[in-house]
């Protein structure tokens, strides 16, 4: 019986032994592997598409394109987003410009920056049914060019003063007895100031002759014109007019008359002097409205540059023995440029 009762005795702590080794297998198996933290991807900066058109090829105009697509570079890479954009050249044609707008539409542009007045007409018109907006360059007056008070559309003046311009030319021909105006009638830029430069010349009871032409060659022609009848000549901001600048102002200087125009790329071009806007600075403004706008800002309204900057060319005034520092008592800036 003892030897019965230490048998099962013997057995049962076997058993037990048995269990605890097998409850201690499985305590020291491996605990299955978590699954592999999958990092999020980077995400992609954002990505805007601009046009840029511009009405026609010439030094004002290009000089404003210049300086839109560096500021516009410059910002992208301050904000951190990539911003592309695709220029455009309307030719002067109001076929050409409408085809461009179409095509800016129908390719989803974010933005568009027309510079000049037929172009942002054209832009304005083609996205009226968009949410595109349109950020103009160098429209001298948006309200008769009916570009303001719409909901998509604003950007920048380079409205002029066409007072101060008149009395500049006295200044520098205090004896002028007949005044030259050289523009286009196509330039809806060139309507305002050349009626207020009439009002200004009839209320001095100074004779005006009007010169226009709609091509190169009609506004040489009208160049010469002038340069036998008059004592001085002004010109707006007329782009059919500043495509020929550089014969324009030779033109007029060989003849002794001094040509005051609406912009400083006229002066850079021959032009005695102006009074106006500094079309590097307004260009940078543009592309500053652009950006704000594609990040989010509202399309607010039309900014009017300084267009108090006097630039003078100062090998015209030795060739037209103008003292150049006529304006500095003006309390202006003034600027001087020496002809190319």
């Amino acid at each position: 019986m003892k030897k019965f009762l230490a048998a099962v005795m013997s057995m049962i702590l076997c058993l037990s032994l048995a269990a605890g080794c097998g409850t201690e297998t499985g305590s020291s198996a491996p605990a299955p592997a978590a699954p592999a933290q999958t990092a999020e991807p980077a995400a992609e900066p954002a990505s805007y598409r601009v046009a840029i058109v511009q009405q026609l090829d010439h030094a004002s105009l290009d000089e404003i394109r210049f300086a839109i697509e560096a500021e516009i570079d410059k910002r992208a890479a301050a904000e951190g987003v990539t911003i592309t954009y695709e220029e455009f050249s309307g030719q002067n044609d109001g076929s050409v410009l409408t085809q461009i707008g179409t095509q800016v539409v129908s390719d989803k542009y974010d933005a568009v920056i027309p510079i000049a007045t037929l172009a942002a007409q054209i832009m304005a018109s083609s996205t009226e049914d968009t949410d595109i907006p349109v950020i103009f360059a160098a429209i001298s007056n948006p309200e008769d060019a009916g570009l303001a008070g719409l909901g998509n559309v604003t950007g920048t003046s380079d409205m002029l003063n066409t007072e101060a311009m008149m009395e500049m030319l006295f200044m520098a021909k205090p004896d002028a007895k007949t005044v030259g105006l050289l523009y286009s009638k196509s330039e809806v830029n060139s309507a305002t100031p050349i009626a207020q430069a009439k009002a200004y010349l009839d209320k001095a009871g100074v004779k005006y002759v009007e010169a226009t032409g709609n091509t190169t060659d009609e506004i040489l022609a009208a160049a010469s014109s002038l340069a036998a009848d008059c004592d001085a000549v002004f010109t707006p901001t007329d782009n059919v007019v500043m495509a020929a600048a550089a014969p324009v102002a030779e033109i007029l200087n060989e003849a002794g008359v001094p040509h005051f125009a609406g912009a400083d790329s006229f002066v850079a071009q021959g032009a005695f002097a102006t009074c106006g806007v500094n079309y590097t600075n307004l260009g940078t403004y543009t592309g500053d409205m652009c950006v704000d706008i594609l990040l989010g800002g509202a399309v607010g309204d039309y900014h009017i540059m300084d267009g108090d900057i006097i630039t003078v060319n100062i090998d015209v005034a030795g060739q037209l023995g103008i003292d150049s520092g006529i304006y500095d008592s003006l309390g202006k800036t003034v600027v001087e440029v020496t002809a190319e």
